[in-house]
């Protein structure tokens, strides 16, 4: 719950930056699914959720 408002206060670089990281994360764990070496499945589906709500931030702030 904390994460949601503090994306709603970063502003448009501080968002795109955060996103870049993200995307890095989400390629990083991508591969680590198709060697089986990924211990939480579900950090895929948060990170791509993530993404999205810092996009939505972004549109909205313009």
């Amino acid at each position: 719950m904390a994460k949601k408002k503090e994306d709603k206060k970063l502003t448009k670089d501080q968002a795109e930056k955060k996103i870049q990281i993200l995307k890095k994360d989400l390629f990083n764990i991508r591969f680590k699914k198709i060697n089986n070496q990924i211990e939480n499945s579900a950090q895929y589906n948060e990170i791509k959720k993530d993404i999205a709500r810092l996009f939505t931030t972004i549109k909205n702030t313009r």
